[in-house]
């Protein structure tokens, strides 16, 4: 009757399309259902706010995703906040109440392996854009920098004495990033034919075929366009490369204060996500390897 009432409501006076108020209506009747199998003798009058934190329990168990237990929450809440106003009970047992929270999604990466084939398994043209996105993407790969600040780059931030990139990020704060023998002759070779090729207008160190300095959209672009030749992820972006990153060099036993530094992170617990990637790794192996598991 109570179920009947607040839909009536929802779809007479709020004007609520009849797929929300259908959904209401299942949300409301599962809570019903849960009630109502715990003790026949409970009515929506009488639930408190124990029966409802029970019953979110349970769904959790069941494993419903944080969303779909929030959503079933925010169902009961607007019905009681109906009721109350018209008398229908005498509280609110889902008042004050909070839902799960929304874990937040696990960085994506790509394997090393898919990098390892895009890197040297994978036909690169001879042209100067593809020796441009094959140096965008080991560039991203071997140092982890954020897109803004590899747009950034100037040839005179590359210091390949002492092998090392001086880049600025977020509000201005430099840092220098440390590179290795393949990063140094891809940029060396690169470097040779754009200077070959490319009639410079920019002092930057990746050039559009005109001699400007690259934007966001054309590098994201040369990163989508090349991943999707070896991974399926959702995102191909500079942003997952950086994810990448942190996540190798974490699974070869680099410390934790060292990729912060590296990735330029203010604080610990930003770097510390991908400790939950590296995990979820350890996870599929150990289920897939161990015989009783």
């Amino acid at each position: 009757m109570m179920i009947e009432k607040f839909l009536n409501y929802l779809e007479s006076e709020r004007n609520s399309s009849a797929l929300t108020v259908k959904s209401y209506g299942e949300d409301l009747a599962a809570f019903e259902s849960y009630f109502k199998g715990l003790d026949d003798h409970l009515s929506w009058e009488s639930v408190d706010s124990d029966v409802i934190r029970s019953w979110m329990e349970s769904m959790m168990d069941k494993g419903n995703s944080a969303a779909s237990v929030n959503r079933r929450l925010s169902a009961l809440r607007s019905l009681y906040r109906f009721a109350l106003a018209r008398g229908l009970v005498k509280s609110d047992p889902a008042h004050g109440l909070r839902g799960p929270k929304k874990q937040k999604p696990l960085p994506q990466f790509v394997k090393e392996k898919e990098i390892d084939e895009l890197m040297d398994d994978v036909e690169w043209g001879d042209g100067y854009s593809d020796l441009r996105a094959r140096t965008l993407i080991i560039c991203f790969y071997e140092t982890g920098m954020r897109l803004a600040e590899l747009i950034g780059l100037d040839d005179k931030d590359v210091d390949f004495v002492q092998r090392q990139l001086k880049v600025t990020g977020k509000r201005n704060k430099q840092r220098v990033i440390p590179f290795g023998e393949e990063l140094e002759t891809t940029l060396k070779d690169y470097m040779k034919i754009r200077d070959e090729r490319v009639i410079r207008h920019s002092e930057a160190l990746f050039l559009t075929d005109k001699g400007e300095r690259m934007n966001r959209n054309q590098v994201r672009y040369d990163v989508k366009k090349n991943l999707s030749k070896v991974c399926t992820l959702k995102k191909r972006t500079p942003h997952v490369l950086r994810h990448t990153f942190a996540t190798v060099m974490l699974n070869h036993e680099a410390g934790l204060e060292s990729v912060k530094k590296l990735l330029g992170h203010e604080s610990l617990s930003t770097t510390e996500i991908y400790t939950h990637t590296t995990f979820e790794q350890l996870k599929k192996v150990y289920n897939q390897a161990h015989p009783r598991a």
